[in-house]
């Protein structure tokens, strides 16, 4: 069978392909062969001004306040393998993509999110949102938030990808999609990510990581903002549950806690208190401590990818988080659980769910609006 060019590995990085590779930026909007570096005017023609065309005239484009832009419009059978993205950075850019002219979008996620890293905001460096590197297989935030993915995102008919600018003020964005031209197997699946955020959960209630999925496919990921609501202590006791197919009342997987979903244990905490760490399928990492006058809320960013392990499903599939900590106790003793009580939190919880399924697929819930994407 002839190599289609995609899913590459040491072990095949040698076969050939007739799989066409095809690169989208602002140098080269359409991805055309061969129509690249061709601006005249763009972002960059007054520095460019000395050199003329084919010198980095159109590097980024603004996207105005308010306004939606097109960033790809693929048309044909392929897949983006990469994307690379920066600029002014914040929860008001929204990504979407929508496959194969479904109307509704199978991606809806703030930008940050999108790259596992819900806190940066480098809108304005008042905002806060330094850099946090995040080192992992699929997704990569590298200096300075420069925000790439690998995810294998496979299309048969069209890849239609915009991003919108709910701020008040224009944005700038630099970015490039790599993607190949070539034939999809049947049985691959459309990518998904959908973003949910309980500020605060509510009392003795979980928050919902995704419950609008219906067809055949599987989990690949969970990534996590949380910011802790007044209650101090350890916060992350919370099992992750998922509910596949025929689950009712209770779920066929069940998870020990957050530290340990996200292949940390015990809190996290070493002789040097919380440890943020990276690997290649799950992490915890960002930590803000509140340190400064503004800053007064613990916040923490994680991952868990499920490559070697994804949760598969037939039908459905609904994910959800308790938000759970600890009552305060005396003993300092870690062994005497006794006279320790589960405490269910109100924290604030955004998550983004990343699954491959069968479309059509069902339209996600409506994101909250600018007010409710505000980091606090």
């Amino acid at each position: 069978m002839e190599f289609n060019g995609l899913n590459n590995t040491l072990g095949n990085l040698s076969f050939l392909s007739a799989a066409q590779s095809r690169c989208i930026t602002a140098e080269n909007p359409t991805g055309e062969p061969g129509m690249g570096g061709m601006a005249t005017t763009g972002f960059a023609e007054r520095q460019s001004s000395e050199l003329g065309r084919g010198w980095k005239v159109n590097p980024a484009i603004t996207i105005a306040a308010g306004e939606t832009t097109v960033i790809a419009d693929i048309k044909g059978m392929g897949a983006i393998q990469s994307m690379w993205m920066t600029g002014l950075i914040s929860r008001d850019l929204i990504i979407r993509i929508y496959w194969d002219n479904q109307e509704h979008p199978s991606v809806e996620v703030p930008f940050p999110d999108f790259f596992a890293s819900g806190y940066v905001d480098n809108t304005d460096v008042l905002l806060g949102g330094e850099f946090a590197q995040l080192n992992s297989i699929p997704v990569a935030v590298n200096p300075s938030n420069a925000f790439n993915c690998f995810w294998s995102m496979p299309f048969r008919e069209r890849c239609y990808f915009t991003m919108e600018n709910r701020s008040d003020i224009d944005r700038i964005l630099y970015y490039q999609i790599n993607y190949q031209l070539t034939e999809i197997p049947k049985a691959c699946a459309y990518f998904h990510a959908s973003f949910r955020r309980s500020n605060p959960v509510k009392p003795k209630e979980v928050h919902t990581i995704i419950d609008s999925v219906d067809g055949q496919g599987h989990y690949i990921g969970t990534a996590m903002s949380v910011g802790l609501n007044g209650a101090g202590g350890w916060w992350g006791e919370g099992e992750v549950k998922f509910y596949m197919d025929d689950d009712e009342e209770f779920p066929t997987i069940c998870g020990t806690g957050l530290e340990d979903y996200f292949l940390g244990a015990f809190n996290w905490e070493t002789n040097k208190g919380y440890t943020v760490y990276n690997s290649a399928y799950g992490g915890f990492h960002r930590y803000e401590a509140p340190d400064g006058l503004y800053k007064i809320q613990p916040r923490f960013s994680l991952y868990r990818w499920h490559i070697p392990d994804p949760i598969r499903f037939t039908k459905k599939l609904r994910v959800t988080v308790q938000d759970l900590g600890w009552k305060k106790f005396n003993t300092k003793q870690f062994d005497v659980v006794e006279d320790r009580k589960y405490l269910a939190r109100q924290d604030d919880i955004a998550t983004v769910a990343f699954w491959y399924q069968t479309l059509p697929s069902t339209k996600f819930q409506a994101l909250p609006d600018r007010e409710g994407m505000i980091i606090q």
